[in-house]
């Protein structure tokens, strides 16, 4: 097996369908290996280095703190053109820099012996001392609960803070803190802020910024762009929601014009070159003596170089990091009643084919609002039923995309009344009702015992312009507050071993699952179309998302229309379609909310469902790593992709699919790459009768494949 070193290269080598670093210095792919990429924070002189072979990010800490350099060791590129303040804060309506440094005539570029002329802002927070510790978990989290692949419950690595005072008077007792960590292994480094009041009255946080980032323009037009490019950097925040994607959900990620940058070329200065972590409105939040307030968290990872493929793989071992819990994949089906008699029957065959939850869906008559006495004791009977045969046991909650009354629902800003929410109508959770609601489904859970939550609606970005409601004081603090319940209810939910289902990117404040990406009528098309449409569902959504994080749907019953045609009842006159959809999701490593009364209706069918399981079983780890994309389903030619995992015995097993009425025979290329294999491959198909077979210098492997009209081949390659 090869080391997985480089050497000093000129140019970027095509690999397959992927790309090798443009690496500095002879190392190691750290996506092959992140061993030894140890972090590390160390004073030299008046700088602190952060560091971890992979990034470094240099601190000056006189006359005041401020970044000086912020470096991908990887390809020895600069992140900085100019120096910026590490935070900004507004307290009782004034803003306020924290750290930085004031004097640079010009912020194209910046030369290090202009470092020592720079000056400090009276005006600005002024550092006063640093402290470095291990990274601390950010949740609880119970990694044997249920199967997953995480290799640690907290990431390794570790934090520095920085200790910031004001030296006006009303500001008196008042500290900044802003906190980084660097991660062993990952390219990434997070930071944010902490504001502590240790003086005697209340202060009003009215903005903030967690980052402040000049970067170079990675491209520069005299008039102005439609769209800038961005840095070779994947920024997020886990103030993150509305969306499927974290470039859909992202709302605290801002690329801003510099006003201080006057020697571009765009002739407005509009050339977006200035990364701002902030949030658009508030938080507006009344700070009370001997108390602390906490930003959301940014993520800065540092990406090597362009190709697709390898940024993604960057982006999702960043998730297996930050958010193990999502690596968590158990086998669930979608039960759409709760009668007891069908709930049971569902149990029992889920433990007789070999799945591992049931899931009380939305249209079942599940309320877990109701607390009443009966509706608790039915619910924990079934809960018990399905433990004392090892299958867990949940359900659905829907909380927006609903009216409750003019009173709960979110006000619109510009009209006063109920309305403009992201779904229409939505109650406000900083309400009275919205935080008796939480209460309630939080009593329910406990009570019955039940093992998951699909949680549909949660908090999705509306803002509430109610100045009557509870647990906020109006617009500009309506978000924060509703994100902020929203975080400690999923932070809840992980402390007590609660699988989480959301449609919404919470990732990083303890969700399990987000959907995949997919219309949802689509699924009320004719049978053929939706297991073509699926596949391309699954070849786009695990792009930056690893097979665990997402689910995807089959509707066994009737959903959204289409009648017969798009319902795969009775599942013994559609076993062809039934074995499609299970190849393509457990093959694929995406569970499918297979949504329906049973699994099973004949022996045949539940032989089917029995073997699919089984295999997916077999290969499990390998089915749960990394998804190589090797073409998008056309319906004209072969489509397929490939799970590689260089850690594992099997180091990848490729799925591909002909959906045409011919039978294919093809040759193709197989990007071996990732694999972590160097010359000599063991391949075999369906794993029987394996051949060896070498790997060209650009680790791609050809092979002549076989696949039969509308089938499917597979192989596992060691």
């Amino acid at each position: 097996m090869k080391k997985y070193y480089v050497k000093v290269i000129s140019i970027l080598l095509l690999v397959g369908n992927n790309v090798f670093p443009q690496l500095a210095n002879e190392q190691k792919d750290w996506l092959l290996d992140n061993s030894g990429f140890t972090a590390s924070v160390v004073q030299k002189g008046n700088a602190i280095l952060m560091d971890n072979g992979l990034v470094n990010r240099t601190i000056r800490i006189t006359p005041n703190a401020t970044t000086i350099e912020f470096k991908n060791l990887t390809t020895s590129e600069s992140l900085l053109r100019s120096i910026k303040p590490e935070a900004e804060v507004s307290i009782n309506g004034k803003t306020y820099a924290v750290g930085g440094l004031i004097g640079l005539k010009e912020h194209g570029y910046f030369l290090e012996e202009w470092i020592n002329d720079l000056t400090s802002d009276g005006n600005a927070f002024q550092y006063v001392e640093h402290e470095v510790s291990e990274i601390k978990p950010k949740l609880k989290w119970n990694a044997n609960k249920r199967f997953n692949t995480a290799t640690n419950v907290t990431p390794k690595g570790k934090e520095l803070i920085i200790k910031f005072i004001h030296e006006a008077v009303e500001l008196t007792g008042v500290i900044v803190k802003v906190h980084y960590e660097i991660y062993d292994g990952l390219p990434l480094i997070a930071k944010w802020i902490t504001i502590e009041n240790s003086s005697n009255n209340a202060i009003r946080i009215t903005g903030f910024k967690n980052e402040i980032l000049a970067f170079p323009e990675a491209e520069n037009f005299v008039e102005t762009a439609k769209r800038w490019r961005r840095p070779n950097l994947h920024v997020e925040s886990d103030y993150s929601f509305g969306g499927f994607t974290s470039g859909e959900s992202e709302t605290s990620i801002f690329w801003e014009p510099d006003p201080e940058y006057t020697s571009q070329v765009n002739w407005l200065m509009q050339t977006e070159c200035l990364l701002e972590s902030k949030l658009l409105v508030g938080p507006n939040e009344v700070l009370e003596p001997n108390s602390i307030f906490e930003s959301f968290h940014t993520y800065e990872l540092l990406q090597d170089n362009t190709d697709r493929e390898r940024t993604s793989l960057a982006v999702r071992k960043m998730y297996r990091l930050l958010a193990p819990w999502s690596t968590e994949n158990p086998i669930f089906m979608h039960l759409t009643t709760t009668d007891p008699k069908e709930v049971k029957t569902a149990i029992d065959q889920c433990e007789a084919t070999g799945y591992e939850m049931v899931i009380l869906s939305f249209g079942s008559g599940l309320n877990m609002e109701d607390n009443s006495e009966g509706n608790i004791k039915k619910f924990k009977q079934l809960a018990d039923y399905a433990h004392k045969r090892g299958i867990e046991l949940g359900g659905y909650s829907l909380f927006s995309s609903r009216k409750i009354s003019d009173t709960v629902d979110v006000i619109d800003k510009e009209t006063g009344k109920p309305g403009g929410a992201k779904f229409g109508n939505a109650p406000c959770l900083a309400s009275e009702w919205g935080h008796s609601y939480l209460e309630r489904i939080k009593y329910f859970l406990e009570r019955t015992g039940f093992d998951l939550l699909e949680h549909d609606g949660p908090y999705p970005g509306d803002y509430c312009a109610s100045t009557t409601h509870k647990y906020h004081k109006g617009y500009e603090d309506s978000q924060w507050v509703q994100w902020n319940m929203t975080k400690d209810f999923y932070h809840w939910l992980k402390e007590n071993d609660i699988y989480l289902n959301a449609p919404d990117f919470y990732y990083l404040q303890g969700s399990n699952k987000c959907g995949i990406g997919y219309r949802e009528v689509n699924w009320s098309l004719p049978r053929a179309q939706q297991i073509m449409l699926g596949r391309q569902n699954i070849y786009d959504g695990t792009w930056e998302k690893t097979p665990s994080m997402a689910w995807t749907f089959v509707p066994l019953t009737e959903y959204h229309g289409g009648g017969a045609e798009a319902t795969l009842e009775p599942l013994n006159d559609h076993l062809d379609a039934y074995k499609a959809h299970m190849v393509q999701n457990y093959g694929s490593g995406v569970q499918a909310c297979y949504r329906g009364p049973r699994l099973f209706d004949t022996e045949v069918t539940k032989k089917l469902v029995i073997d699919q399981i089984s295999h997916y079983k077999k290969y499990r780890e390998i089915l749960n790593s990394d998804i190589i994309h090797l073409r998008r389903p056309d319906g004209r030619s072969w489509d397929g992709f490939m799970h590689v995992n260089p850690n594992l015995e099997e180091k990848a097993l490729v799925m591909l699919f002909n959906p045409t009425s011919n039978p294919m025979e093809e040759e193709i290329n197989l990007p071996m790459y990732f694999t972590g294999l160097d010359n000599e491959v063991l391949i075999s198909e369906r794993a029987m009768n394996p051949v060896k077979l070498n790997l060209d210098r650009e680790y791609k492997m050809r092979i002549k494949v076989n696949i039969p009209a509308n089938g499917y081949t597979w192989y596992v390659i060691k």
